[in-house]
Parts: structure tokens; C-alpha cells; sequence
């Protein structure tokens, strides 16, 4: 009984984290400084250790807990107080052991007290885990130095003045920069902490942590820095974990100018969420790329544009039509040998859409609306 009971507490834990959903009910209830980009993943593979811990019995190693202790010195390196990131894993885990154990049948009931008893032990040997590892970081790390580099980075991602912050010589500012925004999909536990090391190797670049993920601002000093920054940046993205290749994405711009880096971070936010949310195959997102994507993306029109493709929405056979239709640049012959039909069926498919939707696919217009109103639709699905 006490297997099964542990078993159900644990797929009532992963539905919480698999359904979360910041700022809505129950999860409002979090601290916003807990929900950055790795959260969620961080959620699974504590869950994951835990209920480890108490079908057999042994602690968790140290090489399990690593991604946990990593995102820990990420979060005070970027500033956050050890007292606060510790406070914040307590009340994350006493959150989901409210939720998972609220409605406790009478068998949960009488193993919740010695299941509490051993959350107590693991969370202790957590939070030991964290303290230990940020006290020998600090010996390492020169904090207001780390420190310094965050200001500066915010200050240039804002429009701000940084040289009240640039005194130290090891901080070096360029003139014109490369605006990286990256943007995660349900990454692995640390693959956020591996990019934000790596980056930061990178002589004169600046990081910046938000909600969403990383930014990197990667110097320029001359006109031919452009292509050798993008070819630095892109191997350090193909050294990520090989087997999650469409795990995120990275809007760049560049800003030839300091007072152009905001208007370049606001462009890389904009096409990074955009390749997130179309499940872009090539993690670099460029505007010259997605011209197409990004005019929509930026478009005022897109909530109206989105609604074309609402007469299809019970046309399953329809949407797969114009899906494959678009996906072979217009080739009534090569979508119906993609679908398995004959091509009158694929030009017959084709006029009934015209006719539910009032846009013609085989026009230059109509597909063109068509295909706007897919990029549209998905955005609104993804954020």
C-alpha cells in the first residue's frame, strides 16, 4: 500500500509542475524570483530525487543533485541572496507537498507523517548541498565584480548610462554589440547554467538573466566582428546537450551603437519567442531570416489574421491539405503524392477551403493570408 500511495503523490507532484502556469491560481502563490527559465525542469528533477530517496533509502549522490546546486550559484551570481534562493526551494517544496498531500485518502493519512519526516531530511541535505557550494564559490568569485558586470549589462539593455558601473579595468565596454536573447522549451535540468558559463567566458560579453531565459551582449569593435560573434555563438549553442536539438532558440540583432542595444533586445526577444513558438528547426533566429514570421509577430493584425483559419478548425482532412500544400511551395502534384491522393482530390481540397475560409490557396493573395494566419495561430498557441 505504502509503494502505491508513494507512487500516486508522485504523478499528482509531476501533473502539478507538468500544468504550471505562472501568475494563475494555485501557482500566484509563488515568489516571481523562483520562476526563471530553469524552474520547471529544476521542479522535475527534484520530485524525481526525492521520491528516489524515499523508495530506497539512499541520498541522493552529488553528481544527481549537480543541476540543482548549479542553478543555485547561478541564481546568487546574477545577485539573488543565498537567503532568498534558499527560502525560495523551501517554499517551492512546501507547495508541492501541500498540493500533492491536500486530499489524502485514510492510507495517505497514515504514511503523511513519516513521508514528512523524510522530506524534512532531504530538504535539509539540499539546502546543505547549496550553502556549501555558494560559500566555496564566494572564496573563488569576486561578488562585486559579478555584480558590477549584471548592473552594467541592465543599464545597456535599458538605455542607461553604464559607466558609473565600468570603473574596473577587468570590465571592458565596447561601443556596438550583438544582442543574443535565448530562449528555452522544457530544457533539461542545467542547460541554462552550461549556456550562461560558456557565454560568460567570452572576453568583454555581459549576461542578463530574466523570466524568459538568458541575454547575451557579445562586443563588436569593428564591422567584421558581426560574422565571427554569430560563428561563436553558434558553436557554443551546437556544445549543448546534443540530444535536445530544438530545446531553444536565440534571437540576435546587432546595435552598432550603445543607444541602439535596447531597440536590438527588444528585436532578438521578439524573434526568439517567435522561433520558440513555430518550433523553428535552426536555433539562430535572424530577422533577414524571418521576414515573414517577424512582420506578422510585429503586426497589430495578428489576433484578427489568426481568425481565417477558424472555419477549419473541425476540418482535420482540410488543414492537413493546406499543411502539406505549403510545406511543398504550392505543388498541387507533390502534395498529392505526399498525402497518398490523387491531385483532383488535392485541387478539390484546395476550393473548399476558398469557399469556408474566403481566401483562394491557389491565389498569390489568398495563400498568402492563409499562410500569415498559420504564423499567427501559433503564436497565440505557444505564449
Amino acid at each position: 500500500m505504502a509503494t502505491a500511495v508513494l507512487r500516486e503523490w508522485q504523478a499528482r507532484a509531476n501533473a502539478l509542475i507538468a500544468d504550471f502556469a505562472a501568475g494563475e491560481p494555485p501557482y500566484d502563490r509563488l515568489p516571481k524570483s523562483m520562476l526563471d527559465a530553469d524552474f520547471l525542469p529544476a521542479a522535475q528533477l527534484n520530485v524525481e530525487l526525492f521520491f528516489d530517496y524515499l523508495d530506497t533509502g539512499v541520498e541522493p549522490a552529488e553528481d544527481q543533485s549537480l543541476p540543482l546546486v548549479q542553478r543555485v550559484l547561478s541564481l546568487t551570481r546574477d545577485g539573488m541572496p543565498l537567503a532568498e534562493a534558499l527560502t525560495n526551494y523551501r517554499v517551492g517544496t512546501s507547495f508541492l507537498w501541500s498540493h500533492v498531500t491536500a486530499a489524502s485518502t485514510p492510507a495517505e493519512a497514515e504514511l503523511k507523517s513519516a513521508v514528512a519526516l523524510r522530506l524534512i531530511e532531504y530538504v535539509t541535505l539540499m539546502t546543505s548541498r547549496f550553502a556549501e557550494a555558494c560559500l566555496d564559490d564566494a572564496r573563488q568569485i569576486r561578488y562585486d565584480r559579478v555584480e558590477r558586470a549584471r548592473e552594467i549589462a541592465e543599464a545597456l539593455l535599458t538605455g542607461r548610462d553604464p559607466y558609473e558601473w565600468a570603473e574596473d579595468a577587468a570590465l571592458s565596454l565596447a561601443d556596438a554589440y550583438l544582442v543574443a536573447a535565448i530562449r528555452l522549451d522544457n530544457p533539461q535540468p542545467g542547460i541554462l547554467t552550461t549556456l550562461r558559463r560558456r557565454l560568460g567566458e567570452i572576453s568583454g560579453a555581459f549576461l542578463h538573466r530574466d523570466s524568459g531565459g538568458w541575454t547575451a551582449l557579445l562586443p563588436l569593435h569593428s564591422e567584421t566582428d558581426e560574422p565571427a560573434a554569430l560563428r561563436e555563438l553558434t558553436t557554443i549553442l551546437l556544445g549543448r546537450t546534443r540530444d535536445t536539438p530544438a530545446s531553444l532558440w536565440v534571437g540576435v540583432s546587432a546595435a552598432p551603437a550603445r543607444a541602439q542595444v535596447p531597440a536590438a533586445f527588444e528585436e532578438a526577444k521578439v524573434l526568439a519567442e517567435t522561433g520558440r513558438s513555430l518550433r523553428r528547426p535552426d536555433a539562430i533566429c535572424r530577422r533577414q531570416d524571418m521576414v515573414f514570421e517577424y512582420a506578422i509577430a510585429t503586426s497589430g493584425a495578428a489576433p484578427t489574421l489568426r481568425a481565417a483559419l477558424d472555419p477549419l478548425a473541425d476540418q482535420p482532412v482540410l488543414t492537413e491539405t493546406l499543411e502539406v500544400f505549403i510545406a511543398q511551395d504550392f505543388n498541387q502534384n507533390a502534395a498529392a503524392r505526399e498525402l497518398c491522393v490523387h491531385r483532383n482530390t488535392v485541387t478539390y481540397r484546395l476550393t473548399r477551403i476558398a469557399e469556408l475560409t474566403g481566401y483562394d490557396p491557389q491565389t498569390p493573395v489568398g495563400i498568402s493570408t492563409l499562410m500569415g494566419a498559420r504564423v499567427a495561430r501559433r503564436l497565440f498557441e505557444r505564449n
